[in-house]
């Protein structure tokens, strides 16, 4: 069997996503895990969370996170807040200039994505996620850090 076609579809797939993550980069400013970040604390009740939920929402490690959250924190788009009590325990709340980035974020490559696949059946979707992960395993890449969102910015390397 000729494998040439899913290795040019893997291609094509990953062409795709280092475009997005350029043309984020160049319209926007930040790089798609400082957008994660900022979409996940959009998505919390009152627009706050512990920088440990963050790196648990993200899958990445503490230091990267704390990165993505400085890198934020300079460009005014979002805020680090002290716990009361506990100077262990540090809050990020996303700013005003954090929610209009956002507003302007649409259309991008994982919301195309997302809507696709909820137009699948139920089944097509396992389908898909049992494809994706029979390759993760046969490339044995499960070690390997990644965000809930394909991005081309980090080495593909495990620690």
């Amino acid at each position: 069997m000729d494998y040439t076609e899913i290795l040019i579809d893997i291609r094509k797939i990953v062409r795709s996503i280092n475009l997005e993550s350029k043309r984020i980069q160049k319209t926007m400013g930040i790089s798609i895990p400082q957008l994660l970040c900022l979409d996940y604390l959009n998505k919390k009740e009152d627009l706050t969370a512990t920088q440990k939920e963050i790196t648990l929402f993200l899958h990445l490690n503490r230091s990267t996170v704390t990165g993505i959250i400085s890198r934020l924190e300079k460009k005014k788009l979002l805020n680090r807040l002290p716990k009361v009590g506990d100077k262990r325990t540090t809050y990020v709340s996303l700013s005003q200039e954090g929610i209009k980035l956002l507003a302007a974020s649409h259309g991008l490559l994982h919301d195309r994505l997302n809507v696709k696949l909820s137009q699948l059946s139920e089944a097509k979707v396992r389908e898909v996620k049992r494809g994706l992960e029979t390759l993760v395993k046969s490339l044995e890449i499960q070690s390997i850090e990644a965000s809930p969102l394909i991005t081309m910015e980090e080495p593909m390397s495990s620690n």
